[in-house]
């Protein structure tokens, strides 16, 4: 995954899911699953990461695009919208939003 930077042009996505610890463990295979045979491959895809929080309530993912439009081209293709529609059964909700780096640490 490239260096996180303030200013780069780029569009830096945060998407949250809110699940239970029960589905915690199946959505995250989901979104791995995702990851691995469709989002990576598309188009403006620069890198991403998933994380889960310790009481395994929580999923966020962090990804970057080229652009804004190469992001929501991912989310418009057939098989993503077949896949989100498998992972909102296992969540009470996700949302993507879009970011800019307003300052870096470390």
């Amino acid at each position: 995954m490239p260096k996180i930077i303030r200013g780069a042009e780029l569009q830096t996505v945060i998407t949250t899911f809110e699940v239970t610890p029960g589905t915690c463990d199946d959505l995250l295979e989901l979104l791995q699953s995702a990851y691995d045979e469709v989002i990576r491959h598309q188009h403006g895809f620069i890198g991403a990461a998933i994380h889960a929080n310790d009481a395994r309530t929580r999923i966020c993912s962090y990804s970057q695009w080229q652009r804004r439009e190469d992001f929501q081209a991912m989310l418009r293709t057939p098989e993503m919208r077949r896949r989100n529609r498998k992972i909102n059964e296992l969540c009470k909700g996700f949302a993507p939003v879009m970011y800019d780096v307003e300052a870096v640490y470390g």
